[in-house]
């Protein structure tokens, strides 16, 4: 029953990411010296279309390098001001991924409690990255089972596990450079999706861009902010990844945001005798460990070993899903039916795909079996839940060693008017990786902690000191003195 492993997968993937030292004006072909389009807004699709949300398309180059070259289509959203008066200009978001979409998201985060007042200052525009959706979407033609198996290898507990995953990994590596767009795997990365951002600012007539992103969205801000610090205006980045964006670091810090995040659902789960997992922290810790060794010998309704540590970390995102978390492993446990887990992933192909081409575009990996071998050894010790995984082979490393150019490099360099926020138990962005790019930035940057789990902080999350300080920046400008840590608060 093939049905549910790709559903645990599923949410662990959708969120459920320049030139080192290089300024617009040195970079050939950036979209900075763009003459402004006319953007015609009208009706959205009928799959993206919300109320208020208006959808248009904007011509982008595939290479920067020759801006006159053959061209792209980008699809863009507008959630517009109603107070045309108190409007500051325009708010770019992203959501996450790579690979995910985001015509959508103006609209979801008005219905995500957005303040009125940020609603009110900027129009809210969204975008489907280029890759992804709308947006010349790219495929790697992955099969149900490559789809299935998601963004982590199997669970390797020996060095022969993780040969063993060599095949399948430069499978996926070979169907990606000789897919029907292939021709867009130099060209999609994330300089390149920061230089269609600055298209869509100058096409939208704006001098500055204000920037929301969202998880990998962080990494897309911090590397707009650098190539573009003159066009960047109010830039908030939550839920941060590390300096180096979804790179290899990033992958194997998902072991690390487990072991920060996984004490809330023990507590949690502690506390509910009804689910059956133990009556202490300790007890649904080990219940974690006899269940994973379980369903390695022998999965249970299409749930394997990897499958219920990937579930497991994908469903502790939210406060929200831990009592849905805790009946899988109640129904794992007992062989019994699982509980209605929600709608798979609207484009599983399309949403691995796309991140596939930014992932291993964006940076080298591993390129020796050896090195991930001695990856998984340290990580399977220091952060035995997923570490055995994460740190194991992935496509990246059969990946062309052709780059276009080098990845980002983000600095100090530039004005002061980057908030970042960021929960202390983040298990797919651990704070570890926030505090490397928040040393990164400099004084560029301010970061607002709050003391809670999760993925996401503004505007989703309850603590409603982070919330304010985030809002007060969006609409005045103004962030905390300093590195801001908020408490606890009760959820909602």
């Amino acid at each position: 029953m093939k049905r549910p492993l790709s559903l645990a997968f599923a949410a662990l993937t959708v969120a459920v990411t320049a030139i080192p030292g290089v300024s617009v004006a040195a970079t050939p072909g950036v979209s900075g010296a763009a003459t402004p389009d006319t953007v015609r807004w009208g009706p959205c699709p009928e799959d993206v279309a919300a109320p208020r949300l208006e959808c248009s398309t904007l011509e982008v180059p595939l290479d920067y390098r020759d801006p006159d070259g053959r061209q792209i289509e980008i699809a863009i959203s507008r959630l517009a001001s109603e107070k045309p008066a108190q409007r500051r200009g325009v708010l770019l978001t992203n959501p996450g991924g790579p690979g995910g979409t985001g015509l959508d998201y103006p609209a979801v985060l008005a219905a995500s409690r957005l303040p009125q007042e940020v609603r009110d200052s900027y129009d809210v525009i969204g975008f489907d990255p280029r890759g992804v959706g709308r947006s010349a979407p790219v495929t790697c033609d992955l099969t149900p089972e490559q789809q299935a198996r998601g963004n982590f290898a199997p669970y390797a507990h020996t060095d022969a596990d993780v040969a063993r995953e060599v095949r399948p990994a430069r499978t996926v590596a070979e169907q990606c450079a000789t897919s029907g767009t292939a021709w867009m795997l130099p060209h999609t990365t994330t300089a390149n999706t920061a230089r269609d951002m600055d298209r869509i600012r100058a096409a939208l007539g704006e001098p500055k861009l204000s920037y929301l992103g969202h998880s990998y969205g962080t990494y897309l801000g911090a590397v707009y902010t650098t190539m573009f610090p003159g066009n960047s205006d109010r830039i908030v980045l939550d839920s941060n990844l590390g300096s180096g964006g979804y790179d290899v670091t990033a992958m194997r810090r998902f072991a690390r945001g487990l072991e920060d995040r996984f004490p809330d659902f023990a507590a949690f789960a502690a506390a509910r005798p009804e689910y059956g997992l133990g009556s202490t922290p300790e007890q649904v810790t080990a219940k974690f460990f006899d269940l994973a060794e379980r369903l390695e010998e022998k999965p249970v309704q299409g749930i394997d070993g990897t499958a219920f540590r990937g579930a497991t970390f994908g469903y502790l995102y939210s406060d929200a899903t831990m009592p849905l978390l805790a009946k899988i492993w109640q129904a794992v446990d007992t062989d019994r039916p699982l509980p209605p887990l929600g709608p798979p992933a609207a484009d599983p192909n399309g949403l691995m795909s796309g991140r596939f081409y930014v992932v291993c575009g964006d940076s080298r990996w591993p390129g020796t079996v050896r090195e991930y071998q001695k990856n998984v050894a340290v990580d399977r010790v220091r952060y035995p839940m997923l570490g055995g995984s994460t740190a194991g082979m992935n496509p990246c490393a059969f990946w062309p060693t052709e780059r276009v150019e080098p990845p980002v490099r983000i600095g100090d360099r530039g004005p002061s008017n980057v908030l970042m926020a960021q929960n202390e138990r983040d298990p797919a962005t651990p704070l570890a990786g926030a505090q490397e790019l928040r040393q990164a930035f400099g004084k560029r940057a301010t970061m607002v902690t709050a003391d809670q789990g999760g993925h996401g902080v503004y505007p989703f999350g309850p603590n409603t000191c982070a919330n304010d300080a985030v809002t007060e920046f969006l609409t005045s400008g103004q962030r905390p003195s300093q590195d801001l840590a908020c408490a606890a608060e009760p959820s909602e």
